[in-house]
């Protein structure tokens, strides 16, 4: 610690925290007190004295307090930052100081708790045994996704016949819910449109009404849940009075010639049927990659055992609950109400968010390990690709880059992929069919 102090230990709280204790002897703690006084004497406007004539005594009982808070700022961060430097300690965030500030003819003692970066050498990163799913697209895969895409177009008809309430159906409904006999206002509506099986409302409630008839009327006695919102209701039993006033059901258009004139992109239904059958493989190569990634994280954290510091896994968590909130906010919620929803995310994020920040470290190791780098040229190639599929201009999306941390940020994303790539080209991989992997999984 050169001349300053007298004496500064290390102390290992975890693989991922240190605490350094200070010893500053008097003799230097009074060097700096008599320095920041000769500099605010300077200065000092106090009644009765010209400017620099003030006594140290005067003073000290203007500016004493506001002395002694520099004089330790100055001492916590001249001795902190050469025992940081001094001992190559990696921090990755401010330090926690701890004093109990300066008395006269005493040493200054201070601590300093700082988050370090994990110490690791991977390794067991090649030869990895994977499995992975065999895509097979079936005629049914085909049907089913051409199902969906009607449903887009269905529409909603009348019941004209005299049949019953079934799975599917829209029912309008009247009903009127009481509670221990009493009726509650806000159980009650008229005219309301409930899709049966969509267990929209209380569990128990639509099953309940299968097989009513138009016209009929029906109690039905359901348990609320006990986390149900209302707390006088949560957990309560309330009887309901419906009546069925009316039953719709959805028409899905034919598949046929004159569904192909709602796309301007399909001129035959078998240009459909490919077009559709080539998006379902692109989306499940993409997933069976994105599985495939994810066990290969797996088995990197399962013989890579090591801790990451509190501070990357809270960024991880705040960027996580970032994008919660956007995307509630997007789907029509209002900001607040997705503010306080997403506030209330943190902790269930915390384990997924450590698995992330554990993830990008193990991966950016073996990136350096494997003398692995990301070219100028690749970064702009990935901006390009960003700004074609986002439409936007791609010298506007490259100023961005520039104001803001976004090129380091993909930098850091492609060199991982390098990685990933890598661990998957060195990898032993079976590839299995669907059905098989899933049985195997239920043994």
């Amino acid at each position: 610690m050169g001349n300053m102090a007298s004496e500064m230990k290390i102390e290992d709280i975890s693989p991922v925290e240190k605490k350094l204790s200070f010893e500053v002897i008097w003799d230097d703690v009074k060097k700096e007190l008599d320095s920041i006084y000769k500099t605010v004497g300077k200065s000092a406007k106090v009644r009765g004295f010209r400017p620099g004539k003030a006594p140290r005594a005067i003073l000290e009982l203007h500016y004493g307090e506001s002395v002694k808070e520099e004089a330790i700022s100055k001492l916590v961060t001249k001795h902190y930052t050469e025992a940081v430097e001094k001992n190559d300690i990696e921090v990755v965030a401010q330090p926690v100081i701890d004093n109990k500030g300066i008395t006269v003819g005493e040493d200054f003692l201070f601590t300093a708790t700082v988050e370090i970066q994990p110490v690791l050498d991977p390794k067991d990163y090649t030869g990895l045994d994977l499995e992975k799913e065999k895509l097979t697209i079936t005629k049914a895969d085909v049907e089913e996704k051409l199902t969906q895409i009607r449903q887009m177009y269905a529409t909603l008809e009348d019941v004209t016949d005299d049949r019953a309430l079934a799975d599917g159906d829209f029912a309008l409904i009247d009903f009127a819910g009481t509670l221990n006999g009493e009726a509650r206002k806000e159980l009650a509506a008229e005219g309301h449109t409930l899709q049966i099986g969509s267990k929209s409302f209380v569990p128990g409630f639509e099953e309940q009404l299968i097989g009513m008839k138009k016209g009929e009327a029906k109690d039905v006695a359901v348990t609320f849940p006990e986390t149900y919102g209302a707390k006088d209701i949560a957990g309560k039993e309330v009887l309901f009075s419906v009546t069925l006033k009316n039953i719709r059901e959805k028409l899905l258009p034919e598949l046929d010639e004159d569904f192909i004139k709602n796309f301007e992109k399909y001129e035959t239904l078998k240009d459909l049927r490919e077009d559709v059958k080539k998006s379902l493989e692109d989306e499940g190569e993409a997933r069976i990659k994105a599985e495939l990634r994810g066990a290969i994280v797996d088995k990197l954290l399962e013989k890579n055992e090591f801790e990451v510091p509190s501070v990357w896994v809270n960024q991880q968590i705040y960027t996580m609950m970032i994008d919660a909130r956007r995307r509630m906010v997007q789907n029509g919620m209002p900001d607040d109400k997705a503010a306080e929803m997403t506030y209330n995310l943190h902790d269930m994020f915390k384990d997924q968010a450590e698995k992330i920040v554990k993830a990008s470290f193990i991966l950016s190791k073996i990136a350096k390990k494997e003398s692995m780098e990301v070219g100028e040229e690749e970064v702009e190639e990935k901006l390009r690709e960003l700004a074609q599929r986002y439409g936007q201009d791609y010298e506007a999306v490259k100023k961005v880059s520039e104001n803001n941390d976004m090129k380091e940020r993909l930098r850091d994303e492609l060199l991982e992929q390098k990685a990933l790539n890598f661990i998957e080209e060195k990898a032993t991989i079976t590839a299995l069919k669907k059905s098989k992997k899933k049985e195997k999984g239920e043994e």
